[in-house]
Formats: structure tokens, C-alpha cells, sequence
């Protein structure tokens, strides 16, 4: 899987969190940086945000590490934001691109960037939010504007159009990467190479997965599939 990996013309980030996993991963050379949400800690049980955040630190020093904030009020935002980025050098603040009512984070991104802060910006999914975010950037902080390509192909909408134009409107911040987001298999990673996105987070699952069946000869896994089935049946103990 490491060759496979390093060929692929994209920084890979580990998104997931599950501490052993990360602290894994993080030691790989095919794995650019790490990220994480509220919504995958979650789902892992944890409940200590900050405890937690400090152990992965401890084993991610030097790869860019994002944190999201978890608050839905902007003030409490920013709060958040300047006490994460104090923590460490590689640390990115996730930044939400609205709050739950609608209401925009371009002011506080505005802000936040202003102030020297590394930032994510998550859940976009359209060009016109992707503008917005590239306006308020300051170009010589870095920040990366995460784009949820996996969400806009769950509506049916092919995203690598707008992945493409995407790239192109951040083209003009010099430290300024795409991320495409929201993996759900492993031709996305090969999708945000094409369509030359700087990073793709790929979550431990697809990462398994891409080393299993990435390249592999599609006769060889139509054996192994049908291989599989008749396992599973004789396991089973079906009868006719």
C-alpha cells in the first residue's frame, strides 16, 4: 500500500478518531496530515475534547492537524479557535462555513485569518461558498478550504466539475490548498488526483481498502467475489 500511496499525485490525510489509529497512521510516510471532527470523536465515545486533542498532539508533531471548533455561536468561535491555535505549530482550526441558523462564518474566517490563524474551512459544497472563503483568506497564512465532494455526490451531483473549478478559485492564494472531502471509496482518491486538489481525506476504513483492491486485476476479483460467495454459502449451511 505505501508505493501505491506515494505514486498518487495528492497529499493523503488520515481523517478519522480513533486515537491508536491516528498515532498510526501519523507515523506512515504516505500520510500528509491528519483530521478529525465532533462527529467522528463522537462517534468513538469521547467526551473530553481537550484531553483528548493533547494526546494526538503528542504524537503528531510536525503533519498538519486539523481541530474543529464546536460551538455554535461566532464569538465562542473565535474563542475556540485562538486556544487551539495556541496548542501547537501544525494545528489547522476547522471552521464551519455557516453556523446551524445560516448565518455565514466569512467575518469570523475574515477574522481569524487576520490574526495569523491556520484555518479548515469545512462543509462547503458550492463554488459561490468556495469564492467567499478565498476572499476572505489572507494570503500569507496557510489555510485549506475543505469541500465535501462525497456529500454533493450523495444528491446525485457529479462533483468533480466543481472540485475542478474549485481549484481554480483558490489558485491565486499562494498558500491556499483544496481538500476534497468526504471519501466514500477508493476512485475518490484517484478523482481528487485528476482533478488536481492539493490534499483528499481518506478515512481508515478506505485506507484499508485501497490497500486490499487499489490496482488490483479485475479478473482476479471477480475469482475472489466468487470465491467469497460460495464461502459464505457453505458457512451458512444453506439446503435446497
Amino acid at each position: 500500500m505505501t508505493d501505491r500511496l506515494l505514486e498518487v499525485p495528492v497529499k493523503i490525510f488520515a481523517d478519522g478518531a480513533d486515537f491508536q489509529g491516528i498515532a498510526e497512521l501519523a507515523r506512515q510516510p504516505y500520510i500528509d496530515g491528519v483530521t478529525t471532527n465532533p462527529t467522528l470523536m463522537r462517534k468513538v465515545g469521547l467526551t473530553d475534547y481537550e484531553s483528548f486533542a493533547r494526546a494526538v498532539l503528542n504524537e503528531v508533531k510536525v503533519k498538519p492537524i486539523s481541530f474543529e471548533v464546536f460551538s455554535d455561536d461566532f464569538s465562542e468561535m473565535r474563542r475556540q479557535a485562538l486556544k487551539m491555535h495556541q496548542w501547537q505549530e501544525n494545528i489547522y482550526v476547522k471552521i464551519p462555513i455557516t453556523n446551524t441558523s445560516g448565518e455565514s462564518s466569512i467575518p469570523l474566517i475574515a477574522q481569524l485569518a487576520r490574526e495569523g490563524v491556520k484555518l479548515n474551512v469545512t462543509a462547503v459544497l458550492t463554488p459561490r461558498q468556495v469564492r467567499a472563503v478565498a476572499a476572505a483568506l489572507d494570503p500569507t497564512v496557510p489555510a485549506i478550504v475543505s469541500v465535501l465532494a462525497g456529500r454533493i455526490a450523495d444528491t446525485g451531483v457529479d462533483p468533480l466539475p466543481i472540485m475542478t473549478k474549485s481549484v481554480k478559485i483558490v489558485s491565486d492564494l499562494p498558500k491556499a490548498e483544496l481538500l476534497w472531502a468526504s471519501v466514500r471509496e477508493v476512485l475518490n482518491v484517484f478523482q481528487a488526483a485528476a482533478c488536481h486538489c492539493h490534499i483528499v481525506t481518506v478515512p481508515h476504513d478506505i485506507l484499508k481498502k485501497f490497500g486490499e483492491l487499489a490496482g488490483k486485476d479485475l479478473d482476479e476479483l471477480s475469482l475472489d467475489t466468487v470465491r467469497m460467495f460460495h464461502r459464505d454459502a457453505a458457512a451458512a449451511g444453506f439446503t435446497l
